[in-house]
């Protein structure tokens, strides 16, 4: 794979700790994310799993998956089943433009160690914990408290017809794309610039990897390796068409009391076409 890259100057919890370095990686791909036509149909594949876009580890739910058409109206999801590997879903696109299709939280959580010396964690893998909860049920003084506020988000997005602005806006709440770079339009060939902010502001020094698909065949990953300047911004310039995986994570001091960091994930699948 020769890909080419420049450093430029509906609430739900998932099943992953908010650590800077995930074990395994999420992911909701779709069939294609373009399509043209009056009455189209996408599916979807949602997973946890140890490579990209090959499901084998466990399903991810798609209770918590949200679907936004171009005009902001909630889409139901079609024929949802969640499979030993995979949860797989269509959506029934009418409105021309681009639906966002995403689950997200924010939470706060917290990791101590007990009069015994044995580690704890609150409010506990796969779940979602408010400042009220906090104060219920963390001890202040405990032993090597550390109070992290964070925030996880999968995104895709699919175009009916052209590419439409109103779907990709930031919502200024945690890791998300800054909406300067329409994800639906992403040629071979040509230099990228993807920005990426935190809580609304500009994420300086996010980690971020991308991976193309077919990981599975490949005696490496070929990941890219890239961090965020100043402005929040990479720029990367792919050679090869088809699905990449991406996965951004940033990590600050800057977080509201009573957390000490503020811990923010992101995930995009991509489709790079041909120019």
């Amino acid at each position: 794979m020769k890909i080419k890259h420049l450093i430029g100057t509906g609430v739900v919890a998932l099943s992953l700790i908010a650590t800077p370095a995930l074990a395994h990686r999420a992911w909701i791909k779709p069939t294609t994310t373009v399509v043209s036509g009056d009455d189209e149909w996408i599916s979807f594949d949602a997973a946890v799993a140890n490579g990209i876009f090959t499901p084998d580890h466990f399903a991810l739910g798609t209770e918590g998956i949200m679907v936004t058409s171009p005009s902001g109206k909630e889409v139901a999801k079609q024929h949802e089943q969640k499979l030993r590997y995979r949860s797989v879903f269509d959506i029934n696109v009418k409105e021309e433009g681009t639906y966002r299709v995403e689950t997200a939280s924010q939470s706060l959580m917290a990791f101590w160690k007990d009069a015994d010396g044995k580690r704890q964690m609150w409010p506990g893998r796969g779940k979602t914990g408010t400042l009220e909860e906090f104060n219920k049920a963390v001890p202040k003084k405990a032993d090597g408290l550390e109070v992290v506020e964070s925030s996880r988000r999968i995104n895709v997005f699919a175009t009916l017809g052209e590419p439409s602005e109103d779907a990709i806006k930031p919502s200024g709440k945690g890791l998300e794309l800054d909406g300067k770079m329409h994800p639906n339009d992403l040629y071979t060939g040509e230099e990228i610039s993807l920005g990426f902010l935190m809580d609304g502001g500009a994420a300086t020094g996010t980690k971020v990897t991308i991976v193309k698909d077919g990981e599975k065949y490949r005696d490496t990953d070929d990941a890219m390796n890239l961090t965020t300047d100043a402005d929040g911004h990479i720029a990367v310039t792919f050679e090869e068409p088809g699905m990449y995986w991406l996965e951004a994570e940033f990590e600050d001091d800057n977080a509201k009391a009573p957390a000490q960091k503020r811990r923010g994930m992101f995930v995009l699948v991509m489709e790079v076409l041909p120019l």
